[in-house]
């Protein structure tokens, strides 16, 4: 069942009770309120009765010692007719409560007579065919004698307001409930809107359609809900586009990676088959195994480049205060003397920054390596280390062919390379840049290029400063 539907009808039980008790307690509240009053009337009425006929006898003649009952029926006689605005009932029986006078129309039964003493006064309402009455019954004490007087007050006016009453509430009520329903009805599907757009949503979503977004429609807790759950969804949409590109980034490393390990093999295979199957002069054997051996440290270097982009990926850094000049020294020690045929400049301030050395020195020799790979021989090759105020900025600057604007987005993915024969040609597999990004991350820290193309390049990153 739809919430809404859930809504409404447990509004309109509730404003069916709700008129229902309070239409009850109203109408009755009258009535019994009405009734009260008559009930006082006819008692009232009864004992003005008694009072007019106790002064009634006291004017029957000295010469009587007992009131003859023709004398009583006489004064009951005057009594009846002395009601203008209603027809009096009255019935007046003697102290042994025998019938001495009854009106006509007088049909109570003697129950309440038999209940009524010299000292009490009594009353009770009665329903006969005719309608409803107050029957009352007083005792009357007239020379030396004990009568009682009734009477029945017609109070059938009182009972039809109830009937009434309660009929026109009914009719309230059911135009209460219907116009009631109607406007909860609306008031349902407005609170309700919020519910069903998130719905609709959730359903979009479920389908296919990330960008699909809910539409806020109030500022109350449905329309925080609706803001929270659209937030949701960009958090969402954003996690599954990095999901797609970094799935669509595993299918081109699979397919570098097999590409890169095609070409060794498929040359080491082939120049091993020749030294099986074939007897070659000396030269020539040497450049067979000469390439196998190239070709194999080339897949070995891939392979512990591999690695360590793998486990750079899962471990912390364990950062450790070191002096900038121990990391410049151990570059100059390991590329000024191997010369490689570059031109290198080493320029630094002394400083101390935290991370891991090792790591770091990685960094350092792979942007390096990739420097020389880019340049021609004789180029000169620039290694920076400056104070900032925010940390430490390291750079390696080449003369070499420079990375166009396009493709410096790429460079850092595993197995890309901008010149591939070039990278080919001096045992580049495209692993550097992306090891070393996987190193900068953990050490919070990014690269950042500047390249002209054919000028050169300057790539670099900063250490913060942690102490």
């Amino acid at each position: 069942m739809k919430i809404s539907l859930k809504l409404l009808l447990s509004t309109v039980v509730v404003m069916a009770l709700a008129l229902g008790f309070s239409g009850f307690y109203f109408v009755n509240y009258v009535f019994e309120t009405s009734l009260e009053r008559e009930v006082g009337q006819a008692v009232d009425e009864s004992s003005i009765l008694s009072f007019a006929f106790e002064t009634a006898v006291l004017n029957v003649p000295a010469v009587y010692r007992v009131l003859p009952d023709s004398t009583v029926e006489e004064i009951a006689s005057n009594l009846e007719r002395g009601g203008r605005s209603t027809n009096r009932l009255i019935r007046i029986a003697n102290e042994q409560k025998e019938i001495l006078h009854t009106s006509d129309g007088f049909i109570a039964d003697e129950e309440l007579l038999q209940q009524t003493w010299t000292d009490t006064k009594t009353y009770r309402v009665i329903e006969t065919p005719d309608g409803y009455y107050i029957h009352t019954c007083v005792a009357i004490s007239s020379l030396g004698t004990i009568l009682y007087l009734e009477t029945m007050k017609d109070v059938s006016d009182v009972f039809t307001e109830r009937a009434m009453g309660f009929s026109l509430y009914r009719k309230v009520t059911l135009t209460m409930l219907l116009l009631g329903t109607v406007i909860m009805h609306f008031i349902a599907s407005l609170l309700t809107k919020p519910i069903r757009l998130l719905t609709r949503a959730t359903i979009r979503m479920s389908a296919g359609d990330y960008a699909y977004r809910a539409r806020q429609v109030s500022n109350d807790e449905l329309g925080q809900l609706t803001c929270a759950f659209n937030d949701m969804a960009n958090a969402l949409e954003e996690n599954i586009e990095k999901l797609e590109e970094e799935n669509e980034a595993k299918e081109e490393f699979m397919g570098a990676f097999a590409h890169e390990l095609k070409t060794p093999l498929t040359a080491i295979i082939g120049y091993a088959d020749m030294l099986r199957s074939h007897k070659l002069d000396e030269e020539k054997s040497f450049l067979s195994a000469n390439y196998i051996y190239t070709e194999g440290k080339r897949l070995e270097a891939m392979s512990f480049r591999l690695l360590d982009i793998i486990v750079a990926k899962k471990d912390e850094a364990e950062l450790s205060a070191v002096r900038t000049a121990e990391i410049f020294q151990y570059l100059q020690g390991m590329f000024a003397e191997e010369n490689r045929g570059m031109q290198f400049a080493f320029t630094y301030d002394d400083d101390i920054v935290f991370a891991e050395v090792n790591l770091i020195k990685t960094v350092l020799v792979n942007l390096i390596d990739n420097a020389c790979k880019a340049s021609e021989t004789g180029s000169k090759v620039t290694v920076r280390g400056r104070k900032l105020d925010t940390g430490y900025r390291f750079e390696v600057e080449d003369e070499g062919i420079g990375i166009p604007p396009e493709e410096q987005r790429k460079i850092t993915k595993a197995f890309y390379m901008v010149d591939k024969s070039r990278s080919r040609s001096k045992n580049g597999a495209g692993l550097g840049l992306a090891l070393c990004e996987e190193i900068l991350k953990i050490h919070h820290s990014a690269l950042t290029i500047q390249s002209e193309q054919g000028k050169g390049s300057c790539i670099g990153f900063t250490l913060e400063d942690n102490s």
